[in-house]
């Protein structure tokens, strides 16, 4: 169950303790406590869970047990996509653990990603599991990643560690558990008091194509 906290001003989103699997009501719940960041006068959004997990995405078993709703379901979690991808704060994901399909596609919409740099993986399974990326979801890889990084990570299902992820420019820093949440903070604090309003007109306009994407026009 994803809970919501302080460090001073800036908001912890704990996906949780399990998969974190998007379930309908996960998403509803994320979607909930973003509401109430943007209005309780939060200066900046850090998610991150707890345990071996940061989110293993889609909940495939939910798919299979209710096929008729795919294409609502897949809505709801593009949707969540692009509303990270210029939410009005500034955000940081750090990622404790594995990372893996619509996952790591939440983790590349915000602005910015630490990793742990001895455990997890960040993945894009798709290929290994025949499951083609949405316009959408290629269009958020695409607009984060570079032309390289988006080839290894997209084509080839590659597990990549926190040193590689690095090195691929797919996470800004690398970071030991004990220390992973004090160095997504780090690059937070001194951004926090950039005026909201303004900074979410920048992202609307940086990320516009795989905003409408991920909405579907």
């Amino acid at each position: 169950m994803p809970t919501l906290t302080h460090l001073d001003k800036i908001a912890v989103l704990d996906l949780g303790d399990t998969e974190n699997r998007f379930t309908p009501e996960t998403l509803t719940e994320i979607n909930t406590h973003l509401d109430t960041v943007l209005t309780d006068g939060s200066q900046a959004l850090l998610t991150t869970a707890t345990g071996k997990f940061y989110s293993n995405g889609l909940d495939l078993d939910w798919l299979s047990a209710n096929a008729e709703r795919a294409e609502w379901y897949v809505a709801q979690v593009q949707s969540l996509l692009a509303r990270m991808l210029t939410f009005a704060l500034p955000t940081a994901a750090a990622l404790n653990g594995h990372a893996f399909g619509a996952g790591a596609m939440l983790a590349l919409a915000h602005d910015h990603r630490v990793m742990r740099a001895d455990r997890g993986y960040f993945c894009f399974p798709e290929a290994d599991i025949r499951i083609p990326f949405s316009r959408g979801m290629a269009a958020l890889i695409q607009a984060k990643l570079t032309p390289r990084s988006a080839i290894a990570s997209m084509t080839t299902g590659r597990r990549f560690g926190g040193a590689d992820a690095l090195a691929y420019d797919i996470v800004d820093a690398t970071a030991d558990l004990d220390t992973l949440t004090a160095a997504a903070t780090a690059i937070l604090t001194p951004i926090g008091a950039k005026d909201h309003t303004t900074l979410a007109a920048i992202k609307t306009v940086m990320f516009a194509d795989a905003a409408a994407a991920l909405a579907g026009a």
